[in-house]
């Protein structure tokens, strides 16, 4: 996957990742084309000779969608759940190796990402997880955040997916986390993927994870 440099995405991150008092906020959010090169075309030509890139696997569903069903004896209830393609699939797991480098999700399973309901669903969560530590500061920077975006992807054309791994594999689970998300716009049309992740981090563990914990509170974010 390719990174598309964008001096928007780099100054709205830079603004995202900031002490607020209580913890400090790690955020970025970065554009990726899906034109495969170099290591990812080699990779997904061998996962093509393994079967059908059309091929569906099974998500994990959403906790916004997470729906049950009666089996027909009545007495147990069943998940129903989302696909994806082993495709769209690869793109996810490239798109997170080229932005942690310091991880392999080659392996990652199906069943760690979900696909979100609705693009409003997505930033109501987004705008609650950051309104309740960074306040006024975020609620200033919302609007040019879904802007850049929005400008940048079209989220209207966009289907969303969440990677929620376990603790094993997190590139978030080090001590001191709160709690982060992992979102991906992708535009099929535009063969492009927005990656929007964020992290909450304990003060104590600030210095230790790179993030600036210097902000004073009242200190505009951007």
């Amino acid at each position: 996957m390719k990174l598309l440099e964008s001096s928007r995405f780099e100054a709205l991150s830079s603004a995202l990742s900031a002490g607020t008092g209580d913890c400090a906020i790690s955020g970025r959010i970065e554009s990726y084309s899906c034109k495969l090169a170099g290591a990812d075309k080699a990779q997904y030509k061998r996962l093509a000779t393994r079967g059908s890139p059309h091929d569906l696997q099974a998500l994990s569903p959403s906790p916004a969608t997470a729906t049950f069903s009666r089996s027909l004896s009545g007495d147990e209830e069943g998940m129903l759940c989302d696909t994806i393609s082993r495709k769209t699939l690869f793109y996810l797991k490239a798109t997170l190796n080229s932005a942690f480098h310091d991880y392999d999700f080659s392996n990652a399973k199906s069943h760690e990402f979900s696909k979100e309901p609705s693009l409003q669903w997505v930033m109501q969560q987004v705008d609650a997880n950051l309104s309740a530590v960074a306040g006024d500061q975020y609620r200033s920077l919302r609007g040019p955040v879904w802007a850049a975006i929005d400008d940048e992807i079209g989220m209207a054309d966009c289907d969303i997916y969440s990677y929620n791994p376990d603790l094993a594999s997190d590139p978030f689970g080090e001590p001191g986390c709160l709690w982060s998300f992992n979102y991906f716009l992708y535009n099929r049309k535009l063969k492009r993927i927005v990656f929007f992740t964020c992290r909450a981090i304990n003060p104590i563990y600030a210095a230790d994870s790179g993030v600036d914990f210097a902000m004073d509170e009242d200190e505009d974010i951007y």
